[in-house]
């Protein structure tokens, strides 16, 4: 018998997604047997790697539809995963007695929940891996994902969560400055290639302003870190919901900018483009 991290629900749908090419919704299982659901975007060919997309707080597989497609035309087999201990349920349940802010805000800093998607994480690369050829492996989150995707990374935090097993890429959309998950400094100790990206109305849950959101690229010491600011963009337009077309654009155009100066061994920006400003170090 197979291992419970490599079965998958009695079930695999596949489904047209509009405007696009095939998606498939799978089902996995973890070691405590909690059904984690995904969606799947296989790349047309040669298959360079893998990519893991982590959504926020209230998000499921069935989002960040634009990256999904994105990542799998770039030549990477990339999976939307649904964590089960952060859902829109979750949210829902925490909000009740508290209200949706303050509801939020205790469900994103339950260790808990970082433990969940770290579970749900290693059962769909082990999946992916044994799937696909290419050795590259990326891991992308936005808002809780983003989180998610520094303390996989190595971030120090408050949340008790340890570096996994290494990406050899993290991309983090709206990342959290100094404050309720992470202490000052808690960046400085990453070593590999990061992008960040956020907006100029992506606006920390505390409601200080986005420029906090730049802070672990400020912490980051050099070596393939980019960080990218998008004129007027919010936190919802980078979460796949069709709330900006623009900034789904050049959240794409940015990301296979990085992967292309990664794979010629050249992590400098040397585009100018309007309605991002892009920073490398």
């Amino acid at each position: 018998m197979k291992p419970l991290h490599c079965l998958m629900a009695a079930t695999l749908l596949l489904g047209l997604v509009p405007g696009a090419w095939a998606a498939e919704s799978i089902s996995l299982i973890r070691q405590d047997r909690t059904v984690v659901r995904g969606m799947v975007y296989r790349p047309a060919s040669l298959c360079l790697g893998i990519a893991m997309v982590s959504p926020g707080a209230g998000g499921n597989e069935k989002g960040y539809d634009y990256l999904g497609k994105a990542l799998s035309s770039m030549g990477y087999l990339s999976i939307v995963i649904g964590h089960p201990e952060s859902s829109r349920r979750e949210v829902r349940k925490h909000s009740w007695d508290k209200g949706p802010k303050a509801g939020l805000e205790l469900l994103i800093t339950e260790p808990q929940a970082y433990q969940g998607r770290y579970q749900d994480i290693d059962v769909y690369r082990r999946w992916a891996q044994s799937r696909c050829t290419g050795t590259e492996s990326l891991l992308v989150g936005h808002s809780m994902g983003a989180a998610t995707v520094m303390m996989q990374a190595g971030a120090s935090n408050l949340m008790g969560m340890t570096a996994a097993a290494p990406f050899n890429v993290y991309i983090a959309l709206s990342p959290q400055g100094s404050g309720i998950l992470f202490p000052a400094n808690a960046w400085s100790g990453i070593n590999q290639p990061v992008l960040m990206l956020t907006g100029t109305r992506d606006d920390e849950l505390d409601s200080s302003g986005w420029q906090s959101r730049t802070e672990p690229f400020r912490n980051m010491t050099g070596g393939c870190k980019w960080l990218g600011v998008i004129d007027g963009a919010t936190h919802l337009n980078f979460a796949g919901t069709g709330l900006s077309r623009k900034t789904e654009a050049l959240t794409t155009q940015t990301l296979r900018a990085f992967l292309d100066g990664l794979h010629r061994g050249d992590c400098r920006y040397g585009t100018s483009t309007p309605g991002i400003t892009v920073q490398s170090k």
